[in-house]
């Protein structure tokens, strides 16, 4: 059995897209202890639009790898077992990697959600963030992570496993040990941590969305929190032209980043290109990602937010937020 890393790009390729990532990382996280607004509807736009650029990339990774389902299954691995762990080899990396990163006080910050529970406090003392949430419990995560491994992965690494079942077929191996695992567990492993810590942050930046919103009108929104109306409030948070410009941006996006660019190829780029047969991941089903499951389950993130808004909050506390209304 190979439980191992066995990237397939290129040294070239591998640090061109490692490059890349870091910039985004560290633009696409706000310092909440420098920003003036960080509830400003363009900062937040910008830093949902950044991460679409990380899902991407890490997609294309993980498109590379054949679905390896063992990786997701509770007690898949022995190994696991004997070290007293009953998750499968997926949640006991986000276990791993989310410890670490407790420790680093990663999880103090408003816009992160760990996946793991139990994880130990921080080895530094906390930051003193700005208050810009109201106080609330939305964790989205266990949803995430169940639509990720069953639904996303099999979807995006459908290449991989079929070439790995050419492959094998070719070797004399046929039947059911020819699809589904290369054996590259750590590899795959490692990305898919990273498409779903990036999936949270992108699902859970809905809060600041709706903050922002009810802040801008507290009036329009507290008839409808007060009736639990949760149609109305989809309505005043949704933006079809803005979701339609989103969907459109990603396929241009995952397009263009999936071709293999050569020198013979490179006129393709800032063009209008379109998938074909080299293409390093199904660009379809990462805009389905966004249009079946990110977009959707944000907004259920944005409405539950909106329900809690008013938790706490005396009657007078609620006619001044009415009271301070934009007309």
């Amino acid at each position: 059995m190979t439980i191992g890393f066995n990237h397939r790009e290129s040294r070239t390729e591998r640090i061109a897209h490692l490059n890349f990532r870091r910039r985004q990382d560290k633009m696409q996280s706000q310092n909440f202890m420098l920003v003036d607004d960080p509830l400003s509807l363009d900062r937040i736009r910008s830093v949902l639009t950044r991460l679409e650029d990380t899902i991407i990339f890490s997609l294309i990774e993980r498109a590379q790898f054949a679905h390896n389902p063992r990786i997701y299954q509770r007690g898949g691995f022995k190994e696991l077992t004997e070290l007293g762990f009953d998750g499968s080899w997926m949640e006991w990396f986000l276990k791993e990697t989310e410890t670490f990163h407790a420790k680093a006080r990663r999880y103090t910050s408003p816009d992160e959600y760990p996946f793991s529970a139990d994880l130990p406090k921080p080895v530094l003392p906390p930051l003193s963030f700005p208050k810009i949430l109201y106080p609330n419990k939305i964790n989205a995560n266990p949803s995430i992570l169940s639509f990720y491994t069953r639904a996303i992965v099999p979807r995006i690494t459908r290449r991989a496993t079929l070439a790995l079942a050419t492959l094998k077929r070719a070797n004399g191996i046929a039947g059911d040990e020819e699809f589904e695992d290369d054996g590259n567990y750590g590899s795959a492993a490692t990305i898919d941590v990273e498409v779903v810590q990036s999936i949270s942050k992108r699902v859970h930046y809905g809060k600041f969305v709706s903050e922002s919103k009810f802040l801008e009108d507290p009036a329009a929104f507290i008839p409808h929190i007060q009736s639990r109306n949760r149609a109305e409030l989809e309505a005043l948070i949704t933006k079809p032209e803005v979701e339609r410009k989103l969907l459109l941006r990603l396929q241009k996006k995952a397009t263009t980043y999936a071709q293999d660019i050569g020198l013979e190829t490179e006129s393709l780029i800032n063009t209008d290109v379109k998938t074909n047969a080299k293409s390093k991941i199904d660009v379809d089903g990462v805009v389905d990602l966004y249009e079946s499951y990110i977009i959707p389950l944000t907004k259920e993130v944005e409405v539950e937010y909106l329900l809690h808004r008013l938790d706490g909050l005396s009657e007078q506390d609620i006619e001044k937020l009415a009271q301070g209304t934009k007309s």
